[in-house]
């Protein structure tokens, strides 16, 4: 797994890989490889993106 937590930055629109019910969240904040998203139907979490390889998401789905 690559990590690309360096690659995010706030407003940065993302999917979680097993969570696809979650929807596509938006980036938070991105700081030591603690991404912090608001998922639409999850709300804010916390992801650790040494475990969760977030997908970036370029247009809204």
């Amino acid at each position: 797994m690559t990590d690309v937590s360096f690659l995010l930055t706030p407003g940065n629109l993302v999917r979680h890989p097993q969570r696809p019910d979650w929807g596509t969240g938006q980036v938070q904040s991105s700081i030591n490889g603690r991404v912090t998203v608001n998922f639409p139907e999850e709300g804010k979490v916390v992801i650790d993106s040494s475990r969760v390889e977030l997908i970036p998401v370029f247009h809204s789905e």
